[in-house]
């Protein structure tokens, strides 16, 4: 099974992808990493934040890893990179 997802990219991320947003299709239950990659797949330039961007699902930050998720149609996904400035 599959859910339209919201992905919105901020800083880093939608200047690699040239995206603010997108909506895109994923398995429904599948790990934060599994995800990642996903992102990855669709925009290999996103390959350069890996080491430290943090993802948010429904507003809550999740660890890129083994952490299983369950999406559902329409929730949102934030990809936040390191922030710069002060």
């Amino acid at each position: 099974m599959t859910a339209e997802v919201l992905v919105l990219y901020f800083a880093k991320s939608a200047e690699l992808t040239g995206l603010k947003s997108e909506t895109v299709s994923f398995q429904s239950q599948l790990t934060t990493l599994q995800l990642w990659q996903e992102l990855e797949k669709r925009h290999p330039k996103l390959s350069a934040v890996r080491e430290h961007v943090v993802l948010a699902l429904r507003q809550e930050y999740v660890a890129i890893g083994d952490q299983q998720v369950i999406l559902q149609e329409g929730d949102e996904v934030a990809v936040i990179p390191p922030l710069s400035g002060g």
